[in-house]
């Protein structure tokens, strides 16, 4: 079959045919995830509010497990997912690499969500979002989660190859457009996540159906965070590509160095990881070494990264306001930023509130004497809602205002959603460097 391309009147973008679908597909199918985790959360609120009290304790953890599960994993998943083929495809103008592969890993994606869902909801499978041993969940609880990660995995290996299709093919020149070159950031720390998750859930697995007799609980917990919280690192590397791209779409900027923002891409892949023990600083069985050399000298240099990119890209927003004549004071930029576009209102919120609330809630729990008092409060629920929902979530929700008329070719209200029509042509296109 021919590969077929459409381009954007509006933006300029091409869409391969194979590619926009799974898109839209992956998309859909993150926002369906996001419904039931939104519909789990209201639920687990009216259970926790005093005057309410609205399930009972078994149906609330019940609740509660498919919340973190739909939420932590499913939608955010599958929106990356999207993300991936959209930083590849559409950004480097090529086909999608064996998409039939990508359609493999999407309905591996789907299967394993419903089938880990049906596993909580029947019951018996209440283990929580971390499901330590020796909790043991239904056997399809696991081999659900099991596919949606081989599913994730095949998604990131086409990514990959599209990248080496458009390198073969020159249809960029020089570097990996900055955007595209976080998402590579993500599929990185992908790949190392979904191993890490096989390497302790398979065994699980055959735990849950009697072929193994045990599973250490102390190195269930240290091989899962590698799963769990690393998860979340993909996060942060493709809302932080989010953040660039609605920089570029809404103002034509760039950062005043792409060398420092890959360079700190770059941190991301090697550090951030390793923030993963702030999960097990309670944790009896850990050295007082590892928990030292993991929450202090190396998460450090993560982040650092995280004010890199908390600096570059309002530093780039400052800087294209400035030329278009916005300079009187030190914020007439920012006031007169356009906060009635819901793209730029969205990313700049999620930029503050991971930044600050997010990061220096994170670096907090990263200590370990202040750790010992916080772990298992409601101050870790608060850490991860501002840099999930607040950041990750929040994103990806303002660069739906753009994706909406661009590839589902929807009108959205307001109207302004759209990049600006006054900005010169070589800003909206997808070779600019700016993106």
């Amino acid at each position: 079959m021919a590969t077929t391309y459409r381009t954007c009147p509006v933006s300029g973008l091409q869409f391969e045919d194979q590619a926009e679908k799974l898109m839209r597909w992956n998309a859909v199918a993150g926002v369906l995830w996001l419904l039931v985790g939104g519909i789990t959360a209201l639920l687990v609120i009216l259970t926790r509010w005093p005057a309410i009290k609205l399930l009972p304790a078994d149906q609330f953890y019940l609740i509660l497990t498919a919340h973190g599960i739909d939420m932590l994993i499913l939608w955010i998943l599958f929106f990356e997912m999207a993300v991936l083929y959209f930083a590849s495809s559409t950004l480097l103008r090529c086909r999608l690499a064996t998409p039939k592969i990508a359609w493999l890993g999407f309905w591996l994606m789907v299967v394993g969500g419903i089938m880990t869902n049906i596993a909580i909801f029947q019951g018996e499978s209440s283990v929580m979002f971390t499901s330590y041993v020796p909790m043991q969940a239904a056997w399809h609880f696991y081999l659900g989660i099991i596919l949606v990660a081989v599913g994730a995995l095949l998604g990131t290996a086409v990514f990959f190859g599209t990248l080496v299709v458009a390198k073969r093919d020159r249809t960029y020149q020089g570097s990996l457009p900055l955007v595209t070159f976080g998402a590579l950031t993500a599929a990185i720390i992908a790949t190392f996540t979904i191993l890490a998750g096989a390497g302790i859930l398979i065994p699980t697995f055959f735990w849950s159906i009697g072929l193994i007799k045990e599973i250490d609980a102390q190195l269930y917990r240290m091989v899962w965070w590698g799963l769990g919280h690393s998860s979340q690192q993909i996060n942060v590397a493709a809302h932080v590509s989010v953040w660039y791209l609605t920089a570029a779409v809404i103002f034509g900027a760039k950062p005043l160095s792409e060398k420092v923002s890959r360079f700190a891409f770059l941190l991301y892949i090697l550090f951030l990881q390793l923030a993963s023990a702030h999960h097990l600083l309670s944790d009896p069985g850990m050295s007082a070494e590892w928990k030292v050399l993991n929450t202090s000298y190396f998460m450090y240099f993560a982040v650092m990264a995280s004010m890199i990119h908390g600096f570059t890209v309002p530093g780039a927003i400052e800087a294209a306001q400035r030329r278009k004549g916005y300079t009187n004071g030190l914020f007439e930029w920012l006031r007169k930023a356009p906060w009635g576009n819901p793209v730029f209102s969205g990313m700049f919120i999620s930029l503050v509130s991971f930044g600050f609330l997010g990061g220096i809630s994170g670096v907090v729990l990263g200590t370990e004497q202040i750790n010992m008092l916080m772990h298992n409060t409601f101050y870790v629920p608060g850490h991860f809602h501002t840099t999930v929902v607040t950041g990750t979530t929040l994103a990806f929700m303002a660069i739906t205002y753009l994706l909406v008329p661009v590839l589902f070719r929807r009108e959205t209200d307001p109207a302004e959603a759209l990049p600006d029509p006054a900005l010169p042509v070589r800003h909206q296109h997808v070779r600019s460097s700016a993106w």
